[in-house]
């Protein structure tokens, strides 16, 4: 019998966030998640010390995965990030800077909770109704009858990974496969209602970039005695499709949903095998041309149906059973018995394919709601970071439709409502000041706190101690580099903004983004000719961004909220 401890006490500590160690450990996790941010963001190498895989990422979702927290406080804001990705995939660097930024901030100013939430809820509903008015100044619609905008949002989520190891051709070639993708995946007669395909992401690692591809249909990998066993393939209009998500292999241990009767006396391996001759004649008398089985097909099946001019595919994998019955029109069949006439379905086409050192068995559908992203890449670690960023910008297309309009990228949106908060609150305080009760002082600290937490998140993207400027027209945000002379005519080493709308020709004024300025009406209502130049735009996806600044702010306030943290230390 093992010894029986006394149970510890709970450990209780009050106002977790006057503790140095607590923003000790929060501004390290902040300097780790701001050092990733952006295009130029630095990588990060996680592995455990007693061996294991090794993580080279700038991506949060990779990254908080694979970071051990055990701070309350920090297990809030990462758990927080970590809901916000798996929900929108994008944004999660941004959230948790900006979380940060504001805890940070109102911290110095040694205001009461209360007041703080109260304002902080404020300052984002003025963000969230400005971001969704027909007058927000950084918003851009999309329209669907053309590609511009959305292969600048593909670009731009691409670009802004740089374990992805991609050159600039590299990134035209992906962006251009995603987004062919994402309108494969979109039903050609659809209505209001839309129900949107899947797109497969197939592996083809330690190949070039640029033979990637994308194909309508189901891509499974095979072994090249499977492909001997295959050919040929006879020509027909269309194919019967038989689809199993239970094992053929003559298993006792999963036998599916079916009962095995077997007599005394009788080896209950030959019963099984019977019954699987048996269902290999049915499927033949039912004229089933491809057989089709998540896991393993018994090799006397096999031969039985290759023998009648059946193709059998076994070990295709759980991952590619819903898009399989998608394309085929099946029902996965779950037992040995007698097969039900609806359960089969059919394809147009099937044929076989090489691509690198491996081939594959297409299955072409007869109607292309699915279809299969070969992606190739240098090496593991850049092609799981390329995956990773594919499927991000698939969902921001997705998330588009839904809300179709694009926010502009590149620190403008940032620096821009932080100038139209700025100047909304000294314009118009009586609302806020009447809802809250708070006084006009704390309102200028929150907004100014508020403000400075959105121009820090924008100042982030700069990474090679360059300086960051902002205009004094449109709020948006400008980079000079880091060699660049001290006294200067601004124009002459400025291009154009972070976003990349407007160019420094135009009359504009700048300041440091980080000094004392008047607040000034930001101009508002894009012009006509924003998607016009949409090929050079850097942009963000709406519905994630404007969730990530939700999220941000309200776990914000649940952390300056906290007033006690209790551990159980058994």
């Amino acid at each position: 019998m093992s010894r029986l401890e006394a149970k510890k006490p709970s450990f209780c500590r009050s106002e977790p966030l006057t503790s140095e160690r607590v923003r000790a450990t929060l501004s390290v996790l902040k300097g780790i998640v701001t050092s990733c941010y952006g295009p130029a963001g630095r990588l990060k190498q996680l592995h455990n010390g007693l061996g294991g895989s090794v993580c080279t990422t700038s991506q949060s979702a990779a990254l908080l995965a694979n970071l051990p927290v055990t701070h309350p406080i920090l297990k809030i804001l990462t758990t927080s990030v970590q809901n916000h990705v798996s929900c929108f995939s994008d944004g999660g660097l941004f959230t948790a800077i900006l979380c940060c930024n504001l805890v940070e901030n109102v911290q110095r100013l040694g205001l009461t909770p209360t007041t703080v939430i109260k304002l902080n809820k404020q300052l984002l509903s003025l963000c969230t109704s400005y971001l969704k008015s027909e007058a927000c100044g950084c918003r851009i619609p999309v329209n669907f009858s053309s590609t511009q905008i959305l292969l600048c949002l593909v670009r731009s989520i691409l670009t802004s990974k740089p374990a992805c190891m991609l050159t600039t051709k590299e990134i035209d070639h992906i962006s251009t496969l995603i987004l062919r993708a994402f309108l494969l995946i979109i039903p050609e007669n659809a209505q209001d209602h839309i129900i949107l395909g899947k797109s497969i992401i197939v592996p083809l690692k330690r190949q070039r970039v640029i033979d990637s591809t994308v194909l309508p249909g189901i891509l499974i990998e095979i072994s090249e005695v499977q492909l001997m066993k295959i050919l040929p393939i006879k020509k027909s209009d269309s194919f019967k499709v038989a689809l199993f998500c239970v094992s053929l292999s003559g298993d006792l241990s999963d036998t599916g949903e079916g009962n095995v009767v077997v007599s005394y006396g009788v080896s209950l391996e030959n019963a099984v095998l019977d019954q699987l001759l048996n269902l290999g004649r049915q499927l033949v008398s039912d004229q089933v041309d491809l057989v089709l089985c998540q896991k393993v097909i018994h090799p006397s099946l096999k031969q039985f149906l290759r023998m009648h001019h059946v193709i059998a595919v076994d070990r295709v994998g759980v991952a590619v059973m819903e898009p399989l019955s998608k394309v085929t029109g099946t029902r996965p069949i779950g037992s040995l018995d007698s097969i039900s006439p609806s359960s089969y379905g059919s394809v147009k086409d099937l044929c076989t394919a090489k691509f690198g050192f491996k081939h594959f068995f297409h299955i072409i559908p007869n109607e292309a709601t699915v279809c299969s992203l070969l992606l190739c890449n240098r090496n593991d670690t850049a092609w799981d970071e390329l995956k990773l960023t594919c499927q991000t910008a698939l969902h921001a297309l997705q998330l588009t439709i839904k809300e179709p309009c694009v926010l502009l990228g590149g620190g403008c949106t940032e620096t821009h409502l932080a100038a139209y908060i700025r100047h909304k609150t000294r314009s118009e305080p009586e609302g806020i000041l009447r809802d809250v009760g708070c006084t006009q002082t704390e309102l200028q600290l929150i907004t100014e706190a508020f403000c400075s937490a959105l121009e820090s998140l924008a100042g982030s993207l700069e990474h090679d101690g360059g300086e960051v400027l902002t205009d004094g027209k449109y709020g948006h945000f400008w980079s000079v580099q880091a060699d660049s002379p001290s006294v200067v005519n601004w124009p002459d080493v400025l291009s154009r903004c972070g976003c990349g709308l407007y160019s420094s020709q135009e009359e504009l004024s700048w300041s440091f983004l980080r000094s004392a300025r008047l607040p000034f009406v930001p101009q508002t209502c894009l012009p006509c000719e924003a998607t016009d130049s949409a090929g050079n735009l850097t942009l963000d996806c709406f519905t994630a961004k404007l969730s990530g600044l939700q999220v941000a702010v309200e776990t914000a306030n649940l952390i300056l909220d906290l007033s006690y943290v209790i551990e159980d230390k058994n």
